[in-house]
């Protein structure tokens, strides 16, 4: 190119709006925390996740801070700071990709990715994208703690990825302690709307996400309840063990033997739901589900 061109581009266009800022790895090496700076100033996060097998997943935020107010969330204690461009979650992804082959991608990290559709959808097309990242939407998981009107439109949006709604209760009462804004919709309306996301497209399994936390939602009839509610769906359960995390509800994580109880109820020819406990990676630099909070390194 002529060097006028060459200076007009280094004048106008840049590779990257964002920066990392911060690289956090976890001692076992499975886990690669990011910190990455926007234009404006603002900071996110996002976990590299490696797997056995070779498996690498990238968990990126769609927001800054979170407006829902998960009690057990660090990142719901900030309030929604505001939301991220299509061009600034995928540079999450493209930061990722300098030292890791990264074939799935779960919105999983900091906000309501359904609060910021447009630009999630947006994402999702550039990662999907033959003249993007080229990564099948079947390995794009949007998680949700149930923005009934989006999900209903996401099966459109993004077709053949993968719907994570975060449920953390059986049943609404106990929900909106446990999630604040769970007072827009009644859990019988959110459980018809998964309903019609699993009719309306290729057969997949949704998963369930469920924070389990001490003595709140741990018991076995909360455990019966969930099976009730989800007996017959086409469903993945998977249990969370609270992480620990600074948040002003002071939930403790469940024993081992209240998460194993929970998981043989579920799991038995009564209810019969695929169910699954995860194993939490990251938790050494507040990397695991819950613990994201902007907290930079001094």
């Amino acid at each position: 190119l002529p060097r006028a061109v060459v200076d007009a581009l280094r004048a106008n266009f840049v590779l990257y709006t964002t920066k990392v800022r911060h690289e956090s790895r976890s001692g076992d090496g499975t886990t690669t925390k990011m910190i990455v700076e926007l234009a404006g100033g603002d900071v996110v996060e996002a976990c590299v996740m490696r797997h056995a097998k070779g498996r690498t997943t990238l968990c990126v935020s769609s927001q800054v801070g979170c407006k829902m107010g998960c009690t057990f969330c660090a990142t719901g204690t900030l309030g929604e700071l505001g939301n991220l461009s299509a061009g600034e979650i995928c540079e999450q992804l493209a930061h990722a990709s300098r030292g890791d082959a990264v074939r799935n991608v779960v919105f999983m990290g900091m906000g309501e990715p359904l609060n910021n559709y447009r630009n999630v959808i947006d994402a999702i097309e550039a990662m999907t994208s033959d003249k993007g990242f080229g990564l099948s939407p079947a390995k794009i998981t949007v998680s949700t703690v149930g923005v009934i009107p989006r999900m209903r439109t996401l099966r459109r949006d993004a077709p053949g990825t993968r719907l994570a709604l975060s449920l953390h209760a059986p049943n609404q009462a106990l929900r909106q302690k446990i999630v604040p804004t769970a007072t827009a919709y009644k859990l019988e309306d959110l459980m018809a709307t998964l309903d019609e996301h699993m009719a309306s497209g290729p057969k997949m399994k949704t998963m369930i996400e469920y924070c389990v936390l001490g003595g709140v939602n741990d018991d076995e009839a909360c455990a019966r309840e969930l099976g009730a509610l989800l007996r017959g769906k086409e469903v993945i359960v998977n249990l969370i063990p609270l992480n620990p995390t600074d948040t002003p509800a002071g939930h403790v994580p469940p024993t081992r033997e209240a998460v194993q109880k929970m998981l043989e109820i579920l799991t038995s020819p009564e209810f019969d739901l695929f169910t699954t406990v995860r194993h939490e990676m990251g938790q050494d630099i507040a990397g695991a589900c819950g613990q994201l909070a902007l907290k930079t390194p001094d």
